[in-house]
């Protein structure tokens, strides 16, 4: 099979098309034939060295969707032919930027048939981080207000949505050009970063999602009620300092697979209250590029390789 592969850690350049085995489903596994794998910042620190993963060579990618070729012994949540996606294991060695990628059966739901797979493709590590950030950890719920930090980019605009569908009021964070997307969304109030002071500018909120860090944590602290809470998705920018004392709380949230997650945000994916903004559509030869546009960081959306 054709996967995007590197020998060394790097730039863009390092990235290269190989020729490697097929992998064969084991036990309870699935072989899934990609048809659209998201591409994430976790990608580009991945490729550089500034990830969990060390010593290429490597294949990159998390996110799946394709179509099930073949299944291991045990496996009875799928059959070949099925349209699947989900999110590979993380943060350990990925996979799906290749033609095939294997993984246990509950890694994958039933792809929505109101979707294609350049959407479907383009959720899963995203918009389950979201749900697990606001959901699972903040227990987001009806008329809260919620603070999106980078609310146009991959996980802060699934975020947005995640946090509408919940009944929140949401608050958004983002370059003024992006406002009018931002409010097409369902963002209720966007502040323009470079021009204001979201600390100053927002009070009283519920919940922050700091997908940036740096000093957006300690920044976010100021704008929380006593009993809200943060969550960051920069671990080494978790702010442990004056969170206690200001009678909030902070949490470090590193994605996983869930499937019980996945099937909500296939749901409401089919229902049309979750959908991925797709910034560009790339094969796989264009892997060098997809990397170079995202570190860019004005990326609205989702890169996405079609296999």
């Amino acid at each position: 099979m054709r996967a995007v592969s590197q020998d060394v850690l790097g730039g863009p350049d390092v990235l290269r098309i190989v020729e490697t085995e097929r992998p064969e489903p084991g036990p309870t596994e699935v072989l899934v034939r990609v048809r659209a794998a998201g591409v994430n910042p976790t990608d580009w620190k991945h490729r550089a060295g500034l990830g969990f993963l060390r010593e290429p060579p490597f294949i990159l990618g998390w996110d799946v969707s394709g179509v099930v070729e073949a299944t291991g012994v045990g496996v009875t949540l799928h059959k070949p032919g099925d349209e699947v996606f989900g999110m590979l294991r993380y943060p350990f060695r990925g996979g799906s930027h290749a033609e095939y990628v294997v993984a246990p059966s509950r890694t994958f739901v039933a792809k929505p048939p109101g979707i294609d797979h350049v959407q479907a493709g383009a959720l899963p590590l995203a918009a389950l981080t979201a749900w697990q950030a606001l959901v699972d950890t903040a227990g987001v719920g009806e008329g809260q207000r919620v603070l999106v930090h980078a609310a146009a980019g991959g996980v802060g605009h699934l975020a947005v949505q995640i946090a509408k569908s919940r009944g929140a009021y949401v608050i958004g964070t983002a370059s003024g050009a992006k406002h009018g997307f931002l409010h097409g969304i369902g963002v209720d109030e966007a502040i323009d970063y470079r021009e204001v002071d979201f600390a100053e500018a927002v009070k009283g909120v519920d919940v922050v999602l700091d997908t940036i860090g740096g000093d957006y944590g300690p920044r976010s602290l100021r704008t929380l009620r006593r009993g809200g809470i943060l969550v960051s998705l920069v671990l080494r920018d978790l702010v442990p300092v004056d969170a206690a004392a200001a009678g909030v709380r902070t949490e470090a949230l590193l994605v996983e697979p869930d499937f019980a997650a996945m099937t909500r945000i296939a749901a409401l994916a089919e229902e049309g209250a979750l959908r991925a903004e797709i910034d560009t559509v790339l094969p796989l030869e264009e892997a060098a590029w997809a990397h170079e546009r995202g570190e860019t960081g004005r990326v609205t959306g989702k890169i996405v390789f079609t296999v």
